[in-house]
């Protein structure tokens, strides 16, 4: 297994060890002790699968502490552009952000860790995603920013306008307007 860090201190990309012949691949997708010694926790609260069409965006979401998430995502059909921005108010690296592309081709685990906001941007239809989170789901606890937000600068390889959001997620703050709970 391989990482990659950031300029952002807190996200890791993991490029795990891929076997393939003939059959197919296998890779270990999560060990405890290895995740361990990269901060990653040993112990996850709920896994998630959703499954999307192209240009469906989703986020940026968070949970406010006590029932923040840290969450280790992947793709296994499909690709997208993950996301995350720091909303860590004491942070030198507030309001920016790490992006990177997950496909089932290259089988990269992003960690995303409690105190960022957290979205995706679906590159191709039937698109399904899968992750880890440290917490449950708490509909009290969840927040987040609205994703084309300018101070964000997020550049989603896309015209904005094509992208398809839910209505929760097309009311969501600016990060100008948050009141970070991290």
């Amino acid at each position: 297994m391989k990482t990659q860090n950031f300029p952002i201190s807190g996200p890791v990309l993991i490029l795990p060890t891929v076997h393939g012949d003939d059959r197919g691949f296998f890779l270990e997708s999560f060990k405890a002790s290895e995740y361990a010694a990269l901060g990653i926790p040993e112990l996850f609260q709920q896994d998630n699968h959703s499954k999307s069409n192209r240009n469906v965006l989703r986020g940026l979401h968070f949970q406010a502490p006590p029932m923040d998430q840290g969450k280790l995502v992947r793709v296994v059909k499909g690709s997208v552009l993950d996301v995350a921005v720091d909303i860590r108010k004491n942070s030198k690296t507030y309001g920016q952000h790490v992006s990177v592309t997950l496909t089932e081709k290259n089988h990269e685990i992003f960690w995303v860790p409690s105190g960022f906001a957290h979205g995706f941007l679906v590159l191709e239809d039937n698109t399904e995603f899968l992750y880890k989170v440290t917490n449950e789901y708490s509909k009290e606890s969840e927040g987040g920013i609205l994703f084309n937000d300018p101070a964000l600068g997020i550049d989603w390889g896309i015209d904005t306008d094509s992208c398809i959001l839910s209505e929760k997620d097309k009311q969501l703050t600016l990060l100008k307007d948050l009141i970070s709970p991290f």
